[in-house]
């Protein structure tokens, strides 16, 4: 008898992760093709009309996501806090910034924003390209995909890094002819325990942040955005496998958005080429970080009694 139960929610888990599966993979090939399609179309004519038609089938695909994790995973309570001085539409401008513990943290900014942000795009890695449907859609959407060169490869050819900036610039500066939010992960990786111990990271909760990528973000769009955003995601019970996520193993999900005044003095600065401008930059992400840091740690305090 005592085995029953177990066994009842093992197919209850095998039940749940049959339907997730399905249909996301069913939306993936409803939503991907005509995605691809109208974006091939632009290799030939930019057209304002095909990006926002682009824009509404990849928040139909985003809301069939939504649809399961209201549906399939019913019991997961979310705690979302927002800034009261934070007005979000969806005909803002965002720039984005969120710690990174797992996959799932895109699915969170997702079930977030899509009914309350513009189409959330971020900072992502070149090889996701490769990624049937989903790669292809990233670079069509206008996502900033970013080669990573290691430290040898550009000492060996410095126009690599040169060629990687402008193309990040000139993705940030497609988006300025529609609403939108753009995340980056300032961490640059996902947070584990052994990175945070190899970094000698200063934070508790966090890896040092890498300021770079907001502060070309910052002086492409910066005077342009409506809000800079700081995005704290909390998982209570521990950061969890994208697959536990949708098999139902994660119960609770804190979430805290609060709006960062930017002073004057970042915009318009040079990030590359200014050491000063550079250093002050650093220092101001820093305390940011700090600031972060501490709410992260006020919000898992909220869960340990």
């Amino acid at each position: 008898m005592s085995k029953q139960p177990q066994k009842q929610s093992m197919l209850k888990k095998i039940t749940r992760g049959v339907t997730v599966g399905s249909v996301i993979t069913g939306s993936t090939f409803l939503h991907g093709p005509p995605v691809l399609a109208l974006g091939l179309t632009k290799l030939f004519k930019q057209s304002r009309k095909v990006d926002e038609t682009n824009i509404q089938i990849t928040n139909s695909w985003l809301g069939i996501n939504n649809w399961l994790i209201d549906h399939v995973l019913p019991h997961l309570k979310w705690d979302i806090t927002i800034d009261p001085d934070l007005e979000l539409s969806m005909q803002g401008r965002y720039l984005m910034m969120c710690n990174h513990q797992s996959w799932v943290d895109t699915t969170v900014n997702q079930y977030f924003g899509v009914s309350r942000m513009p189409l959330t795009r971020f900072f992502t890695k070149w090889e996701l390209i490769f990624i049937p449907f989903v790669g292809q859609a990233f670079k069509i959407l206008g996502f900033p995909m970013m080669k990573r060169h290691s430290k040898e490869q550009i000492a060996k050819n410095p126009e690599l890094k040169t060629r990687d900036m402008l193309e990040a610039r000139k993705a940030c500066e497609q988006l300025l002819s529609q609403p939108f939010t753009l995340l980056n992960y300032l961490e640059g990786t996902r947070f584990t325990q052994a990175k945070h111990d190899q970094q000698n990271s200063p934070y508790q909760n966090l890896l040092k942040p890498k300021a770079g990528g907001l502060a070309l973000a910052l002086n492409i769009l910066g005077d342009q955005i409506d809000a800079l955003v700081d995005m704290s995601i909390v998982y209570p019970d521990g950061p969890p496998e994208y697959s536990d996520f949708w098999l139902g193993d994660v119960s609770r999900i804190a979430v805290n958005l609060r709006k960062i005044e930017i002073p004057a003095w970042v915009l318009g600065g040079n990030y590359e080429e200014d050491e000063d401008y550079r250093k002050r930059f650093q220092d101001w992400v820093d305390q940011l970080w700090t600031e972060k840091d501490q709410l992260i740690s006020q919000m898992k305090a909220k869960y340990s009694h």
